[in-house]
C-alpha cells in the first residue's frame, strides 16, 4: 500500500506526523512525503522542517493521499499544480484524506462539493463556503474521503482508517504500539468544553472570519 503525504511550507507538523506514525505501521505500507518541489518544508513557526523526497509527478497513483493543514494552506487555495495533482490522484486513490485545514485545500480543488467533511473548528464556516457540508465531528467519512478535525484529530482519523484497511486488531495493535491513551490535563479540547473567554480569544486571533 502506497501512502502519500503532501507537505508544504508553513504546515502544522502534527497534522502530517501524527497520521504518519499510525499509517506507516500498516502491514506492507510505504509512506512518501511529496511536495510541489522536493526538499525541506518548514512548519508554521519555522522551528521544524519535514523533507519531501518526491515531487508530485513522482507519485502518480497512491492508494492513500493525506493533506495536512497549517498556515501554509492559505497559499494552496488557488488552482494550480497541487490541485491538479489532487484531482488526478483522487480518481484512482482508495482513500483521500485530510487533517485540520487540509480539508480546505481538498475543497478548493473541488473534491468536497456536496460532501460531508470536517476541519479545525475555527474553519468550519469557511469549509461550508467552499462547497462542503461542514460537520462538527472529530472524524468524518463520506465515501472514500476521510477528513479529521484540528491537528490531534489526525491520529484518531488514521487509527479509524487503519481499521478500515487492515481490521480492528491491526489498528488496536498500532494504537498500543504508539501508546495512544490520552489523558489530557484539561477538558478544554473543543469550543463546547473550553472556557468561553479562551474560545473568544482564539476566535479573535483566527485566520477565518
Amino acid at each position: 500500500m502506497e501512502i502519500t503525504i503532501l507537505i508544504f511550507d508553513r504546515l502544522t507538523a502534527l497534522d502530517a506526523v501524527g497520521p504518519y506514525e499510525v499509517l506507516s505501521r500498516l502491514p506492507d505500507a510505504t509512506v512518501t512525503f511529496v511536495a510541489e518541489e522536493p526538499g525541506a518544508k518548514r512548519t508554521g513557526n519555522g522551528f521544524l522542517a519535514l523533507t519531501a523526497d518526491a515531487s508530485l509527478t513522482d507519485v502518480p497513483d497512491p492508494d492513500v493521499v493525506l493533506v495536512p493543514g497549517g498556515v501554509g494552506q492559505e497559499g494552496l487555495m488557488d488552482d494550480g499544480p497541487v490541485h491538479e495533482w489532487l484531482r488526478r490522484v483522487h480518481e484512482t486513490s482508495t482513500w483521500t484524506t485530510s487533517v485540520c485545514t487540509g480539508s480546505l485545500i481538498l475543497a478548493a480543488a473541488g473534491l468536497l462539493e456536496g460532501k460531508r467533511a470536517t476541519s479545525h473548528w475555527l474553519a468550519l464556516e469557511e469549509l461550508g463556503r467552499l462547497g462542503a457540508i461542514p460537520v462538527s465531528e472529530r472524524v468524518v467519512f463520506d465515501g472514500k474521503i476521510v477528513t479529521a478535525a484540528g491537528v490531534s484529530a489526525g491520529v484518531d482519523m488514521a487509527l479509524t482508517l487503519a481499521a478500515e484497511i487492515a481490521g480492528d486488531q491491526v489498528a488496536q495493535a498500532i494504537q498500543l504500539s504508539i501508546e495512544y491513551d490520552p489523558h489530557p490535563p484539561f477538558d478544554a479540547g473543543s469550543p463546547e468544553k473550553a472556557p468561553a473567554e479562551i474560545v473568544e480569544a482564539l476566535r479573535e486571533r483566527a485566520r477565518f472570519t
